[in-house]
């Protein structure tokens, strides 16, 4: 089904991109935008940058841009319809669809086909559990066993598959969904059938209650099924396998649940098992996730850095817990997380110990008894050295390894003060211990590069083709002249002469942008139209009907900024100024020009700047002038076209001067000629050289 567009404006009316941003990310202010680490990439300042005025997002990192819609299509990896769905459900905005043509239905994602399709089997897992008399006497008993209240069964949506061979596949088939999107989504297999013999199709999940695995905006991505009864041909859990949708490197179980109360507590609690999350969840303490059955990774941490700096490790008190909390140790310090550990009373796990105690007394257990990392690997290395010297040593070089995985260098320094005081040695001893594992990390890394770069470098010789990157087109020696003549600037005013031109056709903009010298003057000048297109210099004349005239007949070499300028010499001689907004509203699908989404997203880039003057000069009176000044706005407009026109002078210059070296052959007039337009060509250049107040060359 197709959205109307009036129904596309209003979601989009609707929409706040901090809250919607806010729901993936923890977002802090700074003057008056928000930042945080970017969600798109690793990294540990941040550079992520959102502007609630214009209800855009920017990383200066790695370049990621857009609005709501285009965020929430990254972040979750959807598109365009079933972003603004996403935004219309939170948002309470209805939406009545249009019917799509064979060509629409051939467009959908099957991505978002599969989160429909889970959607499905997760309501369909819910009313087998509360409405079959199988799933009411085995699953609901089994979680009113453990505890869990209807509120909790709803806010997790829990459910029950019948131990039946195709219950799932008979009622989706008579829903309408394909038998190959069941697979697809992991709730069915099909064996293929033996020779004679006929295929096979059934359930994947039969017989057990299920755990739906949310991302984190909420949809439902992955199931995780225990089975009741005693089978020792049946796994006691069963995973959904990986799909387009899910990779459970990169999920956590219980992160849609626990994100604000993450974010309100500023500590996220991370444990092993489902129960264990549902349970502290039920008690009060909401801040919990667990890693879904896999060892932690580097993702899942990351995921948690996106709402908080502070972990705290909650894992069994015996020996694999130990083992394991210690295997996800260095992987949180690496990534920069403030982390705690603790271990639980022997034989106990979050789950059991909460009923045990209740959450008041879980919660104190966790203040008294949550270790740094320091003290937590100090206690496991001295309980088992007692007085051995070699074994303290080796667990001191050992928690010395952990530090040299901090990436804060002051927080090292910090904390070799603490591991000196925990094993009574000298902290330049444990400084000179950090500093010969981080020589032998960067050595080690030294080897693996110039192993890795060795290894290309074969490759490429073997089989790499050569590849030749073009250079912008050389500019004509009639734009050059029409350049020239357009030289009518003076240092004491302008001289406007307006004039519409045919503009250029519309070329693509989504190829990797070629940064060339001018290419900087260039984006500089659609920066200005852009934010300033409007502004009057003089009485009567606005920036941009002065950065037009004095750009006649000029076209730039760098897309997309010639076809940024294009589109605002269309709109001029249509009587019109475009403002940032008509570039940063831009819809997909909806633009008269190409790639309205690259065009979108150098808007951005172009309107969003990566600093602010700090509330401290202004406090000690130290004021920075402001290029929205008319006085200064006007001067950057001039310079920066003289600029211009220096370059492509110069370029032209760089021509000559090749032609001039290969004139053996070329007769003494057209010699000449040649050095005639190139001193002609020296003598602007120094003209605007002496305007710009620049150096000049002899």
């Amino acid at each position: 089904m197709r959205i109307p567009e009036e129904t596309v404006e209003r979601i989009r009316q609707s929409v706040d991109i901090l809250e919607v941003i806010n729901d993936f990310v923890s977002l802090k202010k700074r003057g008056s935008n928000y930042i945080a680490c970017c969600p798109f990439h690793n990294e540990k300042t941040p550079s992520f940058n959102v502007n609630p005025v214009r209800q855009i997002y920017k990383c200066f990192g790695c370049g990621k841009a857009g609005d709501a819609v285009r965020f929430v299509m990254d972040i979750e990896n959807i598109g365009y319809g079933e972003a603004l769905r996403y935004l219309a459900k939170k948002y309470g905005v209805e939406i009545e669809e249009q019917e799509q043509t064979p060509e629409d239905l051939l467009r959908q994602n099957e991505r978002e086909s599969l989160l429909i399709v889970l959607n499905f089997a997760k309501t369909f897992f819910q009313e087998t559990l509360l409405t079959t008399d199988e799933g009411k006497s085995i699953g609901l008993s089994y979680f009113r066993e453990r505890g869990f209240t209807n509120p909790t069964i709803e806010a997790f949506e829990l459910g029950y598959t019948l131990d039946q061979w195709d219950a799932l596949l008979q009622e989706g088939l008579r829903r309408g969904y394909n038998r190959d999107l069941l697979e697809k989504a992991g709730l069915i297999l099909i064996k293929e059938a033996e020779a004679g013999g006929k295929q096979k199709v059934f359930d994947r999940f039969r017989g057990r209650v299920m755990f739906p695995i949310h991302n984190v905006s909420g949809r439902v991505i992955a199931f995780g099924a225990r089975i009741l009864k005693l089978d020792k041909n049946q796994p006691k859990y069963l995973n959904s396998p990986e799909t387009s949708v899910y990779h459970k490197s990169q999920v956590l179980y219980g992160i849609f649940q626990a994100k604000q109360a993450i974010r309100q507590e500023d500590v996220c609690y991370l444990t092993e098992g489902y129960t264990d999350v549902i349970s502290l969840h039920q008690a009060g303490i909401k801040n919990v996730v667990a890693s879904s059955g896999t060892s932690l990774t580097t993702e899942q941490i990351r995921l948690i850095a996106r709402f908080t700096p502070n972990v705290t490790i909650l894992y069994d008190g015996d020996a694999a817990g130990i083992k394991a909390a210690l295997r996800g140790l260095d992987m949180v310090l690496e990534e920069g997380l403030n982390l705690r550990l603790l271990l639980l009373p022997n034989g106990e796990d979050p789950d059991s110990y909460v009923h045990k105690v209740g959450a008041d007394a879980f919660k104190e257990y966790i203040r008294k008894n949550s270790q740094d990392f320091i003290d937590f690997k100090a206690s496991q290395w001295l309980n088992e050295a007692g007085d051995n010297p070699l074994k303290r040593a080796e667990g001191i070089s050992d928690v010395c390894a952990s530090i040299t995985r901090i990436p804060d260098l002051l927080k090292r320094q910090t904390l070799s003060q603490r591991v000196a005081q925990v094993f009574h040695v000298s902290e330049q001893s444990v400084i000179s211990e950090i500093n010969r594992l981080l020589r032998k990390q960067q050595d080690q890394h030294k080897k693996d590069s110039e192993r890795q770069q060795r290894s290309t470098d074969l490759g490429q010789r073997q089989s790499a083709p050569v590849t030749i990157t073009p250079t912008p087109d050389e500019p004509s020696l009639e734009d050059i002249n029409a350049l020239l003549e357009g030289l009518n600037m003076s240092a004491d005013g302008f001289e406007p002469s307006v004039s519409s031109t045919t503009p250029p056709a519309v070329q693509d903009t989504s190829t990797k942008l070629v940064r060339t010298p001018i290419s900087y003057q260039e984006e500089e000048c659609v920066r200005l139209l852009m934010n300033y297109g409007a502004r009057e210099l003089e009485p009567g004349i606005t920036l941009c009907q002065y950065v037009l005239s004095e750009l006649h007949e000029i076209e730039f070499q760098t897309q997309p900024y010639n076809l940024i300028l294009t589109i605002f010499r269309e709109a001029y001689s249509r009587g019109d100024i475009l403002t940032a907004s008509d570039f940063l509203n831009s819809k997909s699908g909806t633009s008269e020009h190409a790639n309205d989404i690259d065009i979108q997203n150098q808007a951005i880039h172009l309107t969003t700047p990566r600093y602010e003057i700090s509330g401290g000069w202004l406090k000690h009176e130290i004021f920075v002038p402001s290029e929205e000044e008319v006085s200064i706005l006007a001067d950057a407009a001039y310079r920066n076209i003289l600029r211009i026109k220096k370059m492509m002078a110069e370029q032209r210059m760089t021509t000559l001067q090749q032609l001039l070296r290969e004139s053996a052959n070329k007769s003494p007039e057209e010699a000449d000629q040649l050095l005639t337009e190139f001193m002609h060509f020296k003598r602007i250049d120094i003209e605007i050289s002496s305007l710009l107040g620049t150096v000049i060359s002899g």
